[in-house]
């Protein structure tokens, strides 16, 4: 089969780079990324991907999989399967970068159709804006009991200046764009990697092998649970993300190398960070218990008071690292949707929204592990339909995208693609129905797990009503729809003639 043509690419808006090669503010938004500008290497998506995950926030997961009532065993099976497959996903998204040099929601309008692509992007916006809000939150309050382990001042004057240093960093780089991004990741990698081994190792005897292996395991249930949790909390939090950076390389990168090095750069700390966290939550009750009010600062309590200072670094920096590709890419997702602005005002935007979610947790919420496991549940049963098409998708393509149709209603991927559309709705509508948040603090959603009943699985009290099976169906549900139902719309697709050549997906690429 011949090669398909590409359309000719956007141009791309963006200042020229300064004497040292760092934009100091990137104007590109979401059109396709010119062929001059991109640069790099797969491994090169290791930095930005471990930056984001190194977060101690890794540790308090810990204690959220041994909340299921699981063994050490279990726990330990959960946290490794969960961070590596839920990444795995991230990878097979990034290619799609790779292949259309977009951002990962505009390159989803050809699984959507340009205007139907607008929920997915709405829905990617609110999940974004909403884990930039938690990890500010999550680095105030591990300020504040810094301060207070110290004997400083803990109140709301120290909040409020961590919270203003915070913001600073965050909405700054988002602001700022990719290179300087990509450059503050580097660093955020290279300190709080060595900081939080030097807390790994200084944990380790507080962790009781006997209460360990005296945890009784769990049921069936509780491990699906606890597995879901961990995949909502790690990968499918980023796969609505997962092409922003990948878009920046040179379209002949290895489809293997993309795949790798993102899944690896993401898996990396979480694993290691959930595993010992497991190990620490099982070995105090009280570590457990402090750990569902501030995830971050209960660890604290297992460190010598000569480290809080470095503690403090590591766990600030960390957030902040997650908390900046959130707010890049959750700009990216609001001009995706329709919003018509430049993306560092975007950015801007999302900031103001981010520090006022951040002041409610931080001054006024009661409890966050309540509403944040509410959070990551509802908005991870839609973002995992989504994910089941959008993955789908990629695998089926064999041809890079056309770029300059991503963006025309008219043009080969179409102003709505109902199928894809409905397979989201009935993969939210089944999961909704097969997930429940009881929580205080969560009583916006109590009304799920309404299929519970209907489908034998117990009613809210029963055996499954906490294994969040709503999340594996809403993925399932998206993934197997798209296999049957788009693979014909692909094609076409693919077989359309236009104006300028490029090459076809090397081969090796991922497909069925």
């Amino acid at each position: 089969m011949s090669a398909e043509p590409a359309a000719r690419p956007r141009s791309s808006t963006v200042e020229q780079p300064s004497a040292t090669g760092t934009r100091a503010v990137e104007h590109q938004g979401i059109d396709v990324i010119g062929e001059g500008e991109r640069k790099g290497r797969p491994r090169g998506l290791f930095w930005p991907w471990f930056a984001a995950n190194i977060s101690v926030l890794g540790l308090a997961y810990g204690s959220f999989v041994l909340g299921f009532g699981i063994s050490l065993e279990q726990a330990l099976v959960v946290s490794v399967v969960g961070v590596v497959f839920s990444f795995l996903l991230c990878g097979v998204v990034a290619v799609a970068g790779k292949r259309g040099s977009a951002p990962t929601m505009v390159l989803s309008r050809a699984a959507f159709g340009v205007r139907g692509n607008r929920l997915p992007s709405f829905l990617s916006w609110v999940l974004t804006v909403g884990w930039e809000t938690a990890l500010a939150a999550l680095a105030v309050l591990a300020t504040s009991t810094v301060f207070r382990e110290l004997g400083w001042d803990d109140g709301v004057l120290t909040k409020l200046v961590a919270l203003l240093v915070v913001a600073a960093l965050v909405v700054g780089a988002g602001i700022a764009g990719f290179d300087v991004i990509m450059r503050l990741q580097t660093w955020i990698t290279v300190v709080t990697g060595l900081l939080t081994v030097v807390y790994v190792v200084l944990a380790l005897p507080s962790i009781d092998l006997g209460r360990l292996g005296a945890l009784p395991a769990g049921s069936a249930q509780q491990v699906v649970g606890a597995l879901v949790l961990v995949m909502t909390g790690f990968g499918l939090g980023w796969v609505n993300a997962a092409a922003d950076y990948s878009r920046y390389l040179p379209r002949s990168s290895s489809t293997g190398g993309v795949v790798g090095w993102t899944t690896f750069g993401g898996a990396l700390a979480p694993v290691v960070l959930v595993v010992v966290g497991v190990m620490l939550a099982g070995s105090s009750d009280d570590l457990g218990a402090a750990i569902s009010v501030d995830p971050i600062g209960a660890l604290v309590t297992v460190m010598p008071t000569w480290f809080l200072v470095p503690f403090a670094v590591v766990a600030i920096l960390g957030l902040v690292g997650g908390a900046v590709l959130d707010i890049y890419s959750s700009g990216l997702a609001l001009l995706s949707a329709g919003v018509r602005i430049p993306r560092p005002v975007a950015a801007g935007v999302d900031g103001v929204l981010m520090v006022a979610g951040a002041v409610f947790v931080v001054f006024f919420a009661t409890d966050f592990i309540g509403p944040f496991q509410a959070f990551l549940i509802t908005l991870g049963v839609p973002i995992a339909a989504w994910c089941g098409v959008f993955v789908a998708d990629v695998l089926l393509r064999r041809r890079a995208y056309a770029e300059g149709e991503l963006d025309t209603p008219r043009g080969r991927y179409g102003d709505v693609r109902w199928s894809a559309i409905g397979l989201v709705v009935v993969g939210s509508v089944l999961g909704w129905g097969l997930v429940t948040n009881t929580t205080a603090g969560a009583e916006l959603v109590h009304w799920q797990g309404f299929l519970l009943g209907p489908f034998g699985l117990g009613g809210v009290t029963g055996p499954w009503a906490y294994a969040n099976l709503g999340v594996l169906v809403a993925l399932l549900v998206g993934f197997l729809g798209t296999l049957l139902l788009g693979r014909g719309a692909v094609r076409r697709q693919e077989s359309l003639p236009v104006t300028e050549p490029v090459s076809r997906v090397p081969e090796g690429e991922l497909h069925p």
